[in-house]
């Protein structure tokens, strides 16, 4: 999730465990260490692949976190103003806050390695869009109403409530994926579609409007379907892929680092002499927000790519007509959105 959602996750999950002994200072430490995961961002792996890759592993472990959190509690009791708290429940809240951030990220598609070392498997429950002012927004709220003064009396059942919301907007959100699926699977078992590999997950900033992917052997259907459609109103349309050019190249680290990250949702362009592979999960067909160049074509040959990743994020002017198609099917995103051109 977006960094503003973390910091106030984590400030009322803080608040939780610390406001009676810390008052509105616990709000600061949340904000800290609901942070802090993400700060795996400026470490440097190895390459434009491997940061997206390793993005969200050890800093984002549940393991790592309930080792590391006594540790962090023990420096912080190093401080005369944190001594009013024991190492032990310093420990728990501080663990409370790690994890509740790596849990949040796994309901996004973008994928968590919540068991690293023990497995690089990227868990992603895709029931929520990384940006979601719906859940971030009860949070936001109640983190300022308790940076008041006069709300002291009431701050807890505010930050208890602020918690409840969001959480049930979580529980929602997988309600609206399995409605959604239902749908979808009606509307490609009608069409006699064949897949391998398949995920859906919300539009930009909602839980109404979500899009799928469904990856054949010959490219993909890009599907949009509303909580308010039939089966029938189900928007599919179908982008071919030359995944087969990747048979050159299989033995590229960085080809199979993105083909396991990416669970097989994934589709291979050639554009001019580049050979393209995208993150098909994220974004919408043209604007995909994680393409990387893995291959050039020179004299008949492919000889591995720079894997520069390329930037072709979606143009915002755009937005409105997702929020429209929510309640109208007649809109054809396909041809609204999209430009007819590669990714």
């Amino acid at each position: 999730m977006d960094s503003l959602t973390q910091v106030v996750l984590g400030s009322a999950v803080a608040y939780t465990v610390l406001g009676n002994k810390l008052g509105r200072k616990s709000l600061l430490v949340g904000a800290a260490f609901g942070t802090l995961p993400d700060l795996d961002v400026l470490i440097n792996f190895g390459g434009n692949v491997e940061n997206f890759v390793y993005h969200r592993s050890f800093s984002h472990s549940l393991l790592i976190q309930l080792l590391v959190s006594p540790l962090f509690a023990w420096l912080l009791l190093k401080m005369n103003w944190a001594k009013g708290v024991s190492l032990r429940r310093w420990s728990v809240a501080l663990f409370l806050i790690l994890s509740t951030h790596s849990l949040l990220d796994s309901f996004t598609v973008y994928g968590t390695q919540l068991l690293w070392p023990l497995t690089t498997y990227p868990f992603g429950i895709s029931s929520i869009f990384i940006i979601d002012p719906a859940y971030t927004l009860p949070l936001l709220l109640s983190c300022i109403a308790l940076c008041l003064a006069r709300m002291r009396p009431y701050a807890q059942r505010i930050n208890t409530a602020a918690l409840i919301v969001s959480s049930l907007y979580l529980a929602w959100g997988l309600a609206a994926k399995w409605h959604i699926e239902d749908k979808i699977h009606q509307a490609l078992n009608t069409q006699n579609i064949i897949f391998k590999h398949f995920e859906s997950t919300p539009t930009p900033f909602n839980t109404l409007l979500w899009r799928a992917v469904a990856v054949t052997e010959f490219g993909h259907y890009e599907i949009y379907a509303s909580v308010f459609d039939d089966a029938d109103n189900v928007d599919m349309q179908f982008y071919p892929s030359e995944n087969t050019l990747l048979a050159k190249l299989d033995d590229a680290r960085q080809i199979k680092l993105l083909q396991a990250f990416t669970k097989g949702l994934y589709g291979v362009y050639q554009q001019d002499e580049q050979v393209i592979m995208s993150d098909l999960r994220m974004g919408l067909e043209g604007y995909y927000v994680f393409s990387f160049v893995v291959a050039q074509q020179k004299d008949q040959q492919l000889i591995p790519g720079s894997y520069q990743q390329l930037s072709n994020r979606f143009p915002l002017d755009k937005l409105g007509l997702i929020f429209a198609r929510i309640t109208d099917p007649k809109i054809d995103l396909a041809t609204a959105v999209k430009e007819p051109t590669s990714p």
